[in-house]
């Protein structure tokens, strides 16, 4: 494959591993829109009962839930690119030698 491709997935990479840092950090911005929306019900429902003086330790699961199920997402993300890196790194090795091998300099 060409090197385009391969500087094309390395920056996907470092642009997924940058949203799974901000997350991790308990940022929002890297969210998909449900996951956005639930965390913003899980904070305003909580908010309110606290507001009432009860417990919103199910609203904190819940946001947590949440974070660690975009956190999930981000490293199964991670993980096809770094794979797809991989096979192309490895087609790219495959076609070098094959060429080489045929008399093709």
């Amino acid at each position: 494959m060409r090197n385009t491709d391969i500087r094309r997935l390395d920056r996907a990479i470092q642009s997924t591993e940058k949203k799974l840092e901000a997350v991790r950090r308990g940022e929002w911005w890297p969210l998909t829109g449900s996951e956005r929306r639930a965390m913003a019900r899980a904070l305003a429902v909580g908010g309110y009962k606290v507001a009432r003086g009860r417990s919103a330790g199910r609203e904190e699961r819940r946001m947590d839930t949440t974070g660690n199920s975009a956190e999930m997402r981000l490293n199964a993300e991670l993980t096809a690119l770094h794979a797809e890196r991989q096979r192309l790194m490895t087609e790219a090795a495959r076609n070098k030698a094959a060429k080489k091998s045929s008399g093709w300099w």
